[in-house]
């Protein structure tokens, strides 16, 4: 069952390096410009949202914007997801560490732990998006089981144009501890339906946040 982590100190360790690897993936990027991209805590590691399943890993999700690329050499989601990810294991091996995994919604590490203190399994989900007038999209990959047709897609996050104002007012108005609680119970909610591949942190975030707005 899904709770709120309290171990101050594994938190911010883990935070700190997580963020640290993204932040060089960024940096890496960048340099070329050919992309230009930023990245964010989302979902349970974004405004202090971080839960864990019993004493399962935690998964780190970050969101990989790309601000800007050029279309000529990138025009489709398969380049840009494959750009990104020989980027991302670029930085991987310079810290020590595993390639990582291409899953439908996200690029994966290994699983992560520290040496001292909590032994508690981690690891850094990248989703790569993008935002427009309509809102975030999502890249998507679809695995039907053959790597050279399988469909890339942008998808739309529903009800997600607007969040940052929704999040605002909802600080602003001491409504945020409604928020945590509903984002909790929702996570809970979601682990009763194990092959639920369309419930991201994100996308838990984002209705944990409309559904308190809405109320008020």
């Amino acid at each position: 069952m899904y709770h709120w982590i309290k171990d101050r100190e594994f938190l911010g360790k883990m935070k700190r390096l997580c963020s640290d690897i993204v932040n060089q993936l960024v940096q890496e990027i960048n340099k070329d410009d050919r992309m230009f991209v930023r990245a964010f805590l989302v979902g349970s590691g974004a405004r202090n949202l971080f839960t864990q399943n019993g004493n399962q890993p935690i998964d780190l999700d970050y969101n990989l914007e790309i601000m800007d690329y050029d279309y000529y050499d990138f025009r489709n989601g398969r380049e840009i997801k494959e750009y990104i990810r020989k980027k991302f294991n670029i930085v991987l091996e310079k810290n020590d560490f595993s390639d990582c995994q291409d899953s439908t919604s996200a690029l994966t590490t290994r699983k992560i732990h520290f040496t001292q203190g909590s032994q508690t399994e981690f690891s850094i989900d990248i989703c790569i998006v993008k935002q427009n007038s309509y809102g975030w999209h999502r890249l998507i990959h679809n695995k039907y089981g053959n790597i050279y047709t399988d469909p890339y897609r942008w998808e739309i996050v529903r009800d997600s144009k607007g969040l940052d104002d929704r999040v605002e007012w909802l600080k602003n108005n001491d409504l945020w501890e409604e928020v945590r609680e509903t984002y909790l119970d929702k996570k809970k909610s979601y682990l009763c339906c194990p092959y639920d591949n369309n419930h991201p942190s994100f996308i838990v975030y984002i209705e944990s946040v409309n559904e308190v707005y809405n109320k008020y």
